[in-house]
């Protein structure tokens, strides 16, 4: 892919925010807002681990890691992460990021573009159709959006302004690594996430896997009876 250069984006606040989780997992976060991002969206970028002290200007030695940080980046999802939706796995792989990035210190980008890009309203029209036999991505072709509307540029821009060059992406979507490439961010390595499957949201995974190109290689046995999303 073409390398696209950005506007330098800048770190506008950090702040650290203690953290728990429903299972009682607690941690501290370094949250950063930015100006400047392409996008003009509220995008934050949570610093987990080794990487939750402040730091006045961040550049990619000042945390003196020994290896890229592990960064996942995790589009907004209200229903998953907030409501404990069972249609989807986001809840579950953000939870597990938030541990994964505790441990081995880096980053989480909480993006502001709920599903896949089409906004609350028009994902929640895309699950009515959906319940009529659609799957995930023709959902929203069906609404008259792109079957993925997520763009990654805000998130490279980012990383530019946290210092983080060179990344370990925590991701089965190769699409983000690619973009991230494309916006000069190295991803020296992919590292795949759990495979969060319950009895509602089989059809979901299958989709992202045939359609999205998402890398789920051997998870697939019988798909639950239940499974509509």
């Amino acid at each position: 892919m073409t390398r696209r250069d950005l506007p330098a984006a800048t770190i506008r606040t950090q702040l650290t925010l203690p953290l728990r989780f429903a299972d009682g997992f607690a941690t501290a976060a370094r949250v950063f807002t930015f100006d400047g991002l392409v996008d003009g969206r509220e995008h934050v970028a949570l610093g987990l681990g080794e990487h939750a002290l402040p730091v006045a200007r961040p550049t990619a030695g000042d945390w003196r890691a020994a290896a890229p940080p592990l960064v996942r980046l995790h589009s907004e999802c209200l229903t998953g992460d907030v409501l404990g939706s069972q249609r989807c796995d986001c809840g579950p792989q953000l939870a597990e990021a938030v541990r994964r990035i505790t441990r081995e210190g880096g980053f989480l980008l909480y993006l502001r573009q709920e599903g896949r890009g089409i906004g609350l309203y028009a994902k929640l029209d895309a699950y009515v159709l959906q319940d009529t036999g659609l799957d995930t991505y023709d959902a929203n072709l069906a609404l008259g959006y792109a079957a993925d509307e997520r763009t990654y540029a805000a998130a490279a821009q980012m990383l530019h302004a946290l210092g983080q060059e060179d990344v370990a992406l925590l991701s089965n979507n190769p699409d983000k690594g690619d973009q991230l490439e494309c916006h000069g961010i190295t991803v020296s390595e992919r590292v795949p996430t759990g495979v969060h499957l319950n009895a509602a949201n089989g059809r979901y995974l299958a989709a992202k896997a045939d359609r999205g190109g998402h890398t789920l290689d051997g998870v697939w046995g019988d798909e639950p009876e239940s499974a509509g999303s």
